[in-house]
């Protein structure tokens, strides 16, 4: 007899505005405890000094895990010049200091190269892997981390605000998987001929989910499981919003149950979500009119 998993059965995405000082897996556990999911993983890190968007899939939702993590984010971040840190944020040693504070026009010249398919090297507090362990856990042990360059796609930034007495400027950045905001802040600091680290670190959206979808931890703790509670669960499919559906019959819904292949030459080659009806089935791969299940919801 199949072991009977513990908590209630809930499927969807929740939408949290992290609040600054907690972890993601902190806000994890929270949110399990909270709605009692069986099953709760968050799409994408956010640095316990960041606040903003981190969406928590929920039971089947985690299944679709991948697309959130891979989508593009915009984030809001400010600057400040003149003082550089081991980490690229607030939570650093300072290891240079007395650096120069740019004119706004010198900062609005740069940007641009920093738009685009741009390398990036990654700040060594990162949860990189160097010889199967994290980055951040051996520059936390005083050894010295050597990141490669990575190319990360930056689709747009733009300066918000610059505050000369202050020594700090405000950025909006839209950007693709893999990217650093510390690196950014970084590499512009240094290419005013500065340097600098990130003060402040808010994600405004990731993929389909704003801050309009969000709801704080404070909030989820007063709606308990009440029915107000849900309305902020949105569907697994919001994940998805991107990839062609897919109608299958009945038939059909239950080869794929089974593991079994579907013939559809008709259908464009991809990736490609199954639907049962309303229902979702299934996240798919059409290889010549061949389609074989990625993942199977169990809905």
């Amino acid at each position: 007899m199949a072991r009977r998993k513990k908590g209630i059965k809930v499927d969807g995405w929740l939408v949290i505005d992290k609040p600054l000082g907690i972890t993601s897996s902190g806000v994890v556990g929270k949110v399990k405890f909270l709605t009692k999911a069986q099953k709760v993983g968050h799409g994408g890190t956010l640095d316990p000094l960041a606040s903003g968007i981190l969406p928590i899939g929920l039971g089947e939702a985690t299944k679709t895990m991948p697309f959130i993590v891979d989508a593009s984010k915009e984030y809001a971040f400010t600057v400040k010049f003149g003082t550089a840190t081991d980490s690229d944020d607030l939570e650093g040693e300072i290891i240079e200091s007395g650096g120069r504070i740019p004119e706004e026009a010198e900062i609005l010249e740069v940007l641009p190269r920093f738009t685009g398919s741009i390398e990036q090297i990654p700040p060594a507090y990162s949860a990189i892997k160097v010889d199967g362990q994290r980055a951040y856990k051996l520059a936390r042990d005083g050894e010295l981390v050597e990141l490669k360059a990575r190319r990360v796609e930056i689709q747009e930034l733009s300066l918000t605000s610059f505050d000369a007495d202050q020594g700090e400027a405000a950025f909006h950045v839209t950007c693709g998987k893999g990217t650093y905001v510390r690196s950014l802040a970084r590499d512009i600091a240094r290419a005013v001929d500065s340097c600098g680290h990130v003060v402040q670190l808010r994600r405004l959206r990731v993929g389909p989910f704003s801050l309009k979808d969000a709801i704080s931890l404070e909030k989820l703790e007063e709606l308990g499981h009440s029915a107000p509670a849900q309305d902020y669960v949105s569907p697994i499919t919001t994940a998805l919003d991107d990839i062609p559906a897919v109608a299958v019959t009945d038939e059909e819904a239950k080869r794929i149950r089974c593991g079994m292949t579907l013939l559809r030459p008709e259908i464009k080659q991809g990736t490609l979500v199954l639907m049962d009806g309303d229902v979702p089935l299934a996240v798919a791969e059409n290889t010549h009119g061949t389609i074989r299940s990625l993942r199977v919801f169990n809905m």
